[in-house]
């Protein structure tokens, strides 16, 4: 297994991800004995580092998660869980919350604790005075029921670098999307650099994106095999990061055990990605997208009457071309109505100021019937705020 040093600690490379836990076809429940059976594996093959957070499996994970870690020493692995804050409607007692989360988990401590979910939307939440969110959970820290602090993130560059100045010396690590695709696709390179530069540790989730990665199309597929006959698709995502020397975790949402085989073997030892190949990944990932080529240099910005943050837009546009889904719109939640993609006025002036000659309005134009018409945050927000109402109400009962 590849380790990584953060702060003295010796983490696994390769961190198991608790969010994608197969189910009993029989009961609908998640399949405990598979879970078992994969978490034997990967500890056998030095993994250490478990990832849960509340909502997971309808508030299941953690549960299965303990199950499985209950039967090894507790100082023989570490506990990520996360604080829901954008799965909230009101405020609620944070602090019975995040005690609920240390019960179901069977522990006194998190070894590391992040707010879930920081974006565009959900920052005016964690933020807000009433909800009083990370005062508290700060508090938590202080008491030593946390041992790392951090959160995972869905928003834009510019939103990271601003919430990391404004909170220096609070966090110690961030956990973003990224992968070979993403890496320009949500500009996850540029996010890689602000955490870094501001000394913080990078945590990776969906390394393959939700498994686009790990089965690739024949033809893209067949690239890498130029390289290896043996080597799955997988491997190369994972590798790719694996030559990010800032990254120290990088999740894996296993739920087959094939999957931890093959990953265990990926990480068994560090080996570098050739130019060749790496070139080969970006040429996959560009053969991906279907979007338009923006450089946010934002001479488009200058003219528009309505003030819009165009390459932001057209982010969000890219982003909704590849994939629609509620964290694509969630991006778009956090905005001001009368700066939508709706609130354009089609002038045209910013496509005779694009250098890549984009037709803008009629982006923004599908962008704006692609939000109104997609997958919205709000129904899953308004399930879960009833799930940790009603645990909260019973075990206060």
């Amino acid at each position: 297994m590849i380790y990584s040093d953060f702060q003295g600690l010796k983490l696994s490379r390769l961190g198991f991800g608790c969010m994608r836990f197969a189910l009993d076809p029989a009961t609908g429940e998640i399949d405990q004995k598979k879970v078992n059976q994969m978490f034997d594996l990967a500890i056998a093959g030095g993994v250490n580092y478990f990832d849960t957070a509340y909502p997971y499996l309808g508030g299941k994970s953690e549960i299965a998660m303990t199950k499985a870690l209950s039967r090894y020493p507790r100082d023989s692995y570490y506990i990520a869980d996360k604080f829901p804050g954008h799965s909230l409607n009101g405020p609620i007692d944070n602090i019975a919350l995040f005690n609920l989360s240390l019960q179901k988990c069977n522990t006194d401590y998190f070894d590391f604790y992040l707010l879930h979910n920081i974006s565009e939307w959900s920052i005016k939440v964690y933020e807000s005075e009433e909800y009083h969110i990370i005062p508290d959970i700060v508090k938590m820290k202080e008491e030593g029921k946390i041992r790392h602090f951090g959160f995972s993130f869905h928003g834009g560059p510019d939103l990271l670098e601003d919430f990391l100045n404004r909170y220096e010396g609070m966090f110690e690590f961030v956990q973003i999307q990224c992968n070979y695709l993403d890496w320009t696709l949500q500009d996850a390179k540029r996010k890689y650099d602000i955490i870094t530069k501001h000394g913080l540790g990078v945590w990776v989730m969906e390394p393959c994106r939700g498994g686009k990665l790990a089965v690739l199309k024949e033809e893209q597929s067949a690239k890498l095999k130029q390289f290896s006959t043996e080597a799955s698709d997988a491997s190369y995502a994972f590798r790719f990061l694996q030559d990010l020397p800032n990254i120290k975790v990088i999740l894996s949402g296993m739920n087959e055990v094939f999957q931890v085989e093959d990953n265990l073997k990926t990480f068994k030892e560090h080996k570098p990605l050739s130019k060749e190949e790496t070139d080969t990944l970006f040429e996959i990932a560009e053969s991906m997208k279907s979007g338009v080529p923006c450089t946010a240099c934002r001479y488009c910005c200058d003219g528009c009457p309505m003030g819009l943050n165009i390459p932001y837009l057209l982010s969000c546009y890219n982003d909704y071309k590849y994939s629609p889904s509620a964290i694509s719109g969630m991006r778009l939640d956090g905005l001001d109505e009368n700066k939508l993609p709706s609130a354009c006025i089609q002038c045209g002036q910013c496509t005779h100021a694009c250098p890549q000659s984009i037709d803008v309005p009629n982006a923004l134009a599908e962008l704006a019937e692609m939000y109104a018409n997609g997958p919205r945050w709000a129904v899953t927000k308004n399930q879960r705020a009833k799930e940790i109402e009603e645990a909260l109400q019973k075990t206060a009962e």
